[in-house]
C-alpha cells in the first residue's frame, strides 16, 4: 500500500490521497462501513471497553466517554 507521486502533492492533496488509499484498502480486506448489530442500549458499555482498553493510551487525542459513543453511532446501521 502506499500514494504514488506524493513527493509533488501539497498536504492537503497527499492527505486526501493517504485517505483514500486507506478506504481502499478496508474494502479490499472487507471491513464493513456500518454495523447493523450496534444498538443504542450498547453505547455506555462498548464506550466505557473502549476507554479501559489497554491501547487507549496510544490514541493521538483523548475522547470523553460521549465523543466515543458518538463515534459509534456514525457506524450504526
Amino acid at each position: 500500500m502506499g500514494v504514488e507521486g506524493v513527493d509533488a502533492m501539497s498536504p492537503e492533496e497527499y492527505r486526501t490521497a493517504a485517505i483514500a488509499a486507506v478506504e481502499k484498502l478496508s474494502e479490499d480486506v472487507g471491513i464493513p462501513k456500518t454495523l447493523d448489530k450496534i444498538r443504542e442500549e450498547d453505547l455506555d458499555q462498548l464506550a466505557e471497553d473502549a476507554l479501559n482498553d489497554a491501547c487507549y493510551p496510544g490514541n493521538p487525542r483523548e475522547a470523553t466517554k460521549e465523543q466515543v459513543k458518538e463515534l459509534f453511532r456514525k457506524i450504526m446501521a
